[in-house]
């Protein structure tokens, strides 16, 4: 029986290996998506601000402009948020931070599963409201998607790059809960640190976001999680 297709993107697969991009076009075709592909940096950045996908699917390693380069440059340049799924071999911590810190919104290892990618790309194409503009706004707190920059009631918020990240998973879940769990998964993916580090990048979250103003946003949604409520 065939599984009935929840959602028909548009995705753009920037991959220099022609094998996985053959694949991939197999893959996506099959589930009635729309795929357009790029071999290298320059030409995969053309398309994707000539025609923004719902989600870019970008390798790490390009050849003319390598994958951060690209992703910043679209951060840069497009007049919308475009979720981006980076694709890589690389797996360190470190090497996917440097990836968030360009403006990926996910991270995905190769190898990897195609039902994996898929529900990935489907999951982004969701939860960053694919189309719309770079600014999300609740209340009084305004969040630059493509900058990353925060205000709350005109007032920069200073934040170091995990608080910012977190506040911008709970902007872009409004005004859903996410799970301890979900947040985990979000943030470090599969590959979660040792120690738990959550609870002091909530602290430092609450210090910049909550802390000067009347009426906190950020809640504890006790046995739940976390969500962001409105204060308007």
């Amino acid at each position: 029986m065939n599984r009935p297709m929840l959602q028909r993107l548009h995705i753009l697969v920037i991959e220099d290996n022609l094998a996985l991009r053959s694949s991939l076009a197999g893959l996506l075709q099959a589930h009635g998506h729309r795929a357009d592909f790029a071999a290298d940096g320059r030409s995969g950045l053309a398309l994707a601000l000539a025609e923004p996908p719902d989600v870019l699917v970008l390798d790490l390693n390009l050849p003319g402009l390598d994958g951060l380069s690209v992703c910043r440059r679209l951060r840069e340049q497009s007049d919308r948020h475009v979720p981006v799924l980076m694709l890589t071999a690389r797996d360190s911590l470190h090497d996917k931070l440097q990836g968030f810190d360009a403006g990926a919104d996910d991270y995905l290892v190769k190898p990897f599963a195609g039902e994996e990618l898929l529900a990935r790309c489907l999951a982004l194409s969701q939860r960053h409201r694919a189309g719309t503009g770079h600014l999300l706004r609740i209340g009084s707190l305004c969040l630059d998607r493509r900058s990353g920059e925060a205000q709350r009631h005109g007032r920069r918020l200073e934040l170091l790059q995990m608080p910012r990240r977190i506040l911008q998973e709970l902007a872009e879940a409004w005004p859903r809960t996410l799970s301890r769990s979900e947040l985990m998964q979000r943030l470090w993916g599969d590959d979660p640190p040792q120690s738990d580090p959550l609870r002091s990048h909530l602290y430092l979250l609450r210090q910049e976001l909550d802390k000067p103003f009347p009426v906190a946003m950020l809640k504890t949604v006790h046995g739940v999680g976390f969500k962001l409520v409105s204060d308007e």
